[in-house]
């Protein structure tokens, strides 16, 4: 992926942060934010929708805040240097935030809640995005799947890790589940009139999370992602901005992203957390399980998922190979040596 970035145009600063966030998300099992989105992405580079060589511009507004101008590079760059601006200043003051202004997609929210975490921070990470999302009670989308991820250290194992959409499901999760059964699972997406669309074709909009009776949960939680992502950052609402998916590639979306850092040390001892985060996750993991099931903290089946493809490798669809072996063609690169398949 890299040496296609590269000879796409992109810098390298570009291409590992982009690198690194693909290969984490599917590493993870996160496979609607990992690397099937690559061909997207050089699209977006090749387009001028994307800006391969940015001159990120930030600015310490005061001692816990910070804004990074993306320079309408890629997302999962900027996300990476405002989430280690935000851990700097963390480290100062306790807590921080950074918004990030003139951004794209950024992949997955937990890929910069993580870094921190990793780094023995707390951390939320929230984005936007065009508007795929009805409005509870609504017909058409209004906002975007607006995700929200948190994450937080645990001595001796990998983080705490909270990645979620504000919809029913996050658009590119929609995508692969659409390729592997062939249709969407109800209550995800409605159509024109409001009934369950059985493919993303027919879909008018996703439904917010909670789904027909609950949605005005997810509807609220959207609003308040939306209010930091654009409104904090200075970027325009997810219903004024451009498709992801097209059919301009030529035009930067402006997105926004919003960062929030907290250094543990400075709320409790460092052996204290330990402890109460050891008693919390003890006592969640000795839960009852309905049979064949366990209960699982959050973030630990990707955890265990990504032991797994460590060892044995990351899976690929076929549709997902085509697009890097087209890529191949197209830049004179090597195509990698499946293991298996």
């Amino acid at each position: 992926m890299s040496r296609v970035l590269a000879a796409a145009g992109a810098d390298e600063p570009s291409t590992e942060a982009v690198t690194r966030a693909l290969i984490e998300a599917s590493t993870r099992g996160t496979d609607s934010h990992g690397i099937i989105l690559f061909p997207r992405y050089v699209q977006a580079l090749e387009g001028g929708r994307v800006n391969g060589r940015p001159r990120l511009r930030y600015e310490q507004r005061a001692p816990a805040v910070g804004y990074l101008d993306a320079d309408n590079g890629f997302g999962h760059l900027a996300g990476y240097r405002a989430i280690a601006h935000a851990m700097e200043a963390a480290a100062k003051t306790g807590v921080a935030a950074v918004a990030v202004g003139n951004s794209s997609h950024y992949g997955a929210a937990a890929c910069y809640s993580l870094a921190a975490a990793r780094a023995g921070f707390a951390a939320f990470s929230f984005s936007h995005s065009d508007a795929v999302v009805a409005l509870h009670n609504g017909l058409t989308a209004f906002n975007g799947t607006n995700p929200i991820a948190f994450a937080a250290p645990v001595p001796g194992e990998e983080p705490l890790s909270v990645d979620l959409a504000t919809s029913a499901a996050a658009w590119n999760r929609l995508v692969v589940i659409e390729r592997r059964q062939g249709r969407l699972p109800p209550e995800t997406a409605i159509d024109a009139a409001g009934a369950d669309a059985a493919t993303l074709e027919q879909a008018a909009a996703l439904l917010p999370l909670g789904g027909r009776a609950f949605g005005h949960k997810g509807a609220a939680l959207a609003a308040m992602v939306e209010v930091l992502c654009s409104v904090f950052c200075t970027m325009q609402h997810g219903f004024r901005l451009l498709n992801m998916a097209g059919p301009d590639f030529s035009t930067p979306r402006r997105l926004g992203h919003f960062f929030m850092v907290l250094d543990p040390k400075v709320f409790l001892p460092a052996e204290d957390y330990a402890a109460r985060m050891r008693a919390y996750l003890d006592d969640l993991r000795a839960q009852p399980a309905v049979p064949g099931e366990r209960v699982q903290a959050p973030g630990e089946p990707e955890a265990r998922e990504a032991e797994r493809r460590r060892r044995d490798g990351i899976p690929v669809d076929a549709a997902t190979w085509s697009g890097f072996e087209a890529l191949a063609e197209r830049y004179g690169v090597a195509m990698p040596v499946p293991i298996s398949g």
